[in-house]
């Protein structure tokens, strides 16, 4: 990913236009440059203020295609701050539909587990598992004693879902 605060200021620029059709195409234009540090967290706050269905599906669309590895500190940076639950959850699913190994922020995405709503927590789960041949026995059991001690956990919703989340763990 390379650093870049022109190409950060000309997006920031394009995302402020009152302009749907410009800022669709550079989203779109987005996916054939090189990843540049920013456009995860710029994409994500107008994700999060926009109501616009075409631009949202545009940024799902794009979240869900990055291909760097070197996006996902990026991405689970995002994830951690207090966006609206669909921002978030539009997050967590870009995790596992991109393909990229999310298996170093497992403890973030447990911790978001037990923090979001029910879907975004199948989400998590989702992701979760799709790494979890990559986490160590420590690791595994440092996210199951965050799960079993967590008050969320025992919710009605998610105590099922919590279950299979330590299942899949312990396997």
């Amino acid at each position: 990913m390379i650093k870049s605060d022109k190409k950060i200021k000309e997006l920031d620029e394009i995302l402020n236009k009152d302009n749907n059709i410009v800022i669709t195409e550079a989203i779109e234009l987005l996916r054939q440059e090189k990843p540049f540090e920013g456009a995860v967290g710029l994409l994500t706050a107008f994700y999060d203020k926009t109501d616009d269905f075409s631009i949202r599906k545009t940024i799902a669309g794009f979240m869900n295609d990055l291909k760097d590895q070197t996006v996902c500190q990026e991405v689970i940076e995002e994830i951690r701050k207090r966006w609206k639950s669909d921002t978030i959850s539009m997050l967590v699913s870009s995790c596992w539909q991109s393909g990229l190994n999310y298996s170093d922020f497992s403890l973030d995405l447990a911790k978001v587990f037990l923090r979001e709503d029910y879907i975004t927590a199948i989400e998590c789960l989702t992701v979760i598992e799709e790494s979890v041949h990559e986490l160590s026995k420590v690791r595994k059991d440092e996210i199951i004693k965050m799960l079993k001690e967590s008050p969320v956990s025992q919710i009605n919703e998610k105590k099922a879902l919590t279950h299979e989340l330590i299942s899949i763990l312990e396997r």
